[in-house]
């Protein structure tokens, strides 16, 4: 790693705070001072170890995705395509109110309102964001071959709707809806499901 951080640096531990404060704040709102604040370092030693704002951003990022990738894949591993978007839907109301977390997803809060300078924010949470529906897409392309869906169903389709919903549920999370309003949309939404299944 870069030299200019104290011995003592621990990476992830620092990431972990920092990517709290994007979750919290967004990233234009998040200021260099709380996040070095945070982190437990000063910021020459943020500059050194991450380049800059956006650098940390996407390493904090990194970090989340690798968290998440271990969710998902318990995910995509449901037996039908009903019960991935109900494990994903149900999963994502309780992780966006769970009150060890700030309220909502790091991936839809961190770059909502992005000024000058920070254009490429809301582009590199949106390539994230796309990461996950083309994981839903090539599960439920899956799905229509081993005859679980119906041949008619449209994966990609069906992918783009429930990573929108499950976006739609992060902003109502973050603007204070609780875990049974967020779990009342994810059962509305696998209805989608069951009605584009087999075996109803």
């Amino acid at each position: 790693m870069a030299m200019g951080r104290p011995r003592e640096f621990d990476a992830d531990a620092a990431l972990d705070q920092a990517m709290e404060v994007f979750w919290r704040h967004g990233y234009e709102g998040a200021t260099i001072a709380q996040l070095t604040e945070a982190m437990g370092i000063n910021p020459p030693s943020l500059y050194a170890a991450f380049g800059n704002k956006e650098g940390l951003l996407k390493a904090a990022l990194d970090r989340y995705t690798a968290k998440r990738a271990a969710w998902m894949e318990g995910v995509l591993s449901a037996p039908t395509a009903r019960d991935v978007a109900e494990r994903m839907l149900m999963g994502t109301a309780d992780s966006q109110t769970d009150p060890d977390n700030p309220p909502g997803c790091l991936l839809v809060q961190g770059g909502l309102a992005c000024g000058t300078g920070s254009e490429n924010v809301p582009f590199e949470l949106a390539a994230r964001r796309a990461l996950t529906e083309d994981q839903l897409r090539e599960r439920f392309v899956r799905a229509t071959k081993e005859g679980d869906l119906k041949q008619t169903a449209d994966p990609a389709a069906l992918a783009r709707y429930l990573s929108a919903v499950s976006a739609g549920m992060g902003v109502m999370a973050s603007s204070g809806a609780d875990r049974e309003a967020l779990r009342q949309v994810a059962n509305v939404s696998v209805k989608v499901f069951e009605e584009q299944s087999t075996k109803r």
